[in-house]
């Protein structure tokens, strides 16, 4: 009978040691969760290019960082809706009817999300990867790894936001330059030239509509 117990006993403790196990791998999942999200998305291209729209301007602090990734979070929703369609209809749907398993549903799931990334993936990127991890060339995109494919997506997402940044600094900087300019032939060298530049770039982006046109380059250039 004590025998009994004891075996009892040690398989609780035991229970729940392992439960304990599964419950901080599963908040470690949670933790990591988001950031991967994030990483197989657009959403390291949007938020730093307007990241680079309030360097250009000037406004260190407006938008605020919580608005600019608020910002960036929902335009990341509208832009990866079709994927994420895709992922409910081919995986979570027939997983959720219990018509097809967890690894299979993982493999449906993951499609989307590598197709997506391979349409962002600059070629040369990839390349560069695929060297560092000792891949030999692949014949299809089955055939590259999928550990590989998200570093050389990342790197490109920040080329390609780098690049967006550049062409919104230009007229930013042409600003700066005529302010500057025209202080010093005025003889006002003591005067900061960001302090009157800075209501010319807020009124140039106002006209032009600068949101308008920044929320439809950065959505069009993932198509």
């Amino acid at each position: 009978m004590n025998s009994v117990m004891l075996a009892a006993q040690t398989n609780a403790l035991t229970g729940d040691g392992g439960n304990a196990v599964q419950l901080l791998l599963l908040v470690t999942a949670l933790s990591v969760v988001p950031a991967l999200l994030f990483c197989v998305t657009g959403f390291t291209r949007i938020l730093v290019v307007l990241g680079f729209i309030r360097t250009g301007l000037g406004t260190p602090t407006a938008p605020p960082n919580q608005v600019l990734v608020g910002i960036a979070l929902f335009l990341t929703i509208f832009v990866m809706a079709p994927v994420f369609n895709d992922i409910k209809v081919n995986a979570i749907t027939p997983l959720t009817q219990h018509k097809i398993s967890q690894t299979e549903a993982l493999k449906r799931g993951e499609q989307p999300l590598r197709e997506f990334m391979f349409r962002q993936t600059r070629t040369k990127d990839l390349a560069l990867f695929l060297s560092l991890a000792k891949v030999k060339s692949p014949k299809t995109r089955a055939d590259v790894p999928t550990h590989v494919l998200i570093p050389a997506f990342i790197i490109s997402e920040l080329k390609t936001a780098f690049q967006i940044g550049f062409l919104i600094f230009l007229p930013f900087l042409v600003i700066d330059l005529v302010v500057s300019s025209t202080l010093m032939s005025m003889g006002m060298v003591m005067l900061p030239p960001t302090f009157i530049s800075l209501p010319f770039k807020i009124l140039l982006f106002v006209l032009v509509d600068g949101w308008d046109l920044v929320t439809r380059a950065l959505v069009e250039s993932f198509r």
